[in-house]
């Protein structure tokens, strides 16, 4: 275990400890810490935006109600990431058992995953071709099943290593591996079928 990640356990014991312990602000911290890997999960692989705020907080509660089972046994983050996924596949298998296969529908545009913008010389033009290049990318992302912009995501935003991933999935590491090999496959096409029709 190197340093940052010893550093982070023993964060996550003191802040589990203090939750436990009733103080009313700690649990309010871990929601802060970890908002943006349980609502990525959540906003990628749920739909149905009605849905959304009731599935976090039953995420919310799930964690509180078994937060005295967690063992340390991997990051919190990870632990959190893990009770978000499972739950989001138990409202999919429930509401619409072929979503994972499918395209999201009314997909979020807001994915701004990739910054790949170089300086130039004039601020306000880059400005806009990054505002183009990300909506762009968005967009071509937003055409990827479920699974695959839920790795995407979970990888490239969250910054998450395959084996975090793993465990918060229970896919193999060879399996995401793949999985994200072809996701960026099918977005390359995407991008340059994209690039073909605006030149036309």
């Amino acid at each position: 275990m190197n340093t940052e990640t010893a550093i982070q356990r023993q964060a996550d014991r003191e802040l589990v400890s203090q939750i436990l312990q009733r103080d009313p602000h700690a649990f309010h911290k871990l929601i802060v810490d970890h908002e943006k890997l349980v609502a990525h999960l959540v906003y990628k692989m749920i739909p149905v935006v009605a849905d959304r705020r009731d599935i976090i907080q039953d995420v919310y509660i799930k964690v509180h109600n078994n937060l005295r089972q967690f063992r340390f046994q991997s990051k919190l983050s990870t632990w959190i990431g893990q009770i978000t996924y499972n739950t989001c596949l138990h409202y999919l298998q429930k509401k619409r058992p072929i979503l994972m296969e499918s395209f999201f529908e009314n997909a979020d545009l807001s994915y701004t995953d990739y910054k790949m913008v170089q300086a130039a010389s004039n601020e306000t033009e880059n400005r806009l071709f990054a505002r183009e290049l990300s909506q762009t990318i968005a967009q071509a992302v937003a055409q990827l099943s479920a699974l695959y912009q839920t790795l995407i995501g979970l990888h490239y935003q969250q910054e998450l290593s395959l084996q975090e991933i793993s465990e918060i999935t229970q896919l193999p590491e060879g399996t995401i591996k793949s999985y994200l090999f072809r996701a960026r496959k099918q977005l390359k096409d995407i991008l340059l079928k994209s690039q073909k029709r605006e030149e036309l």
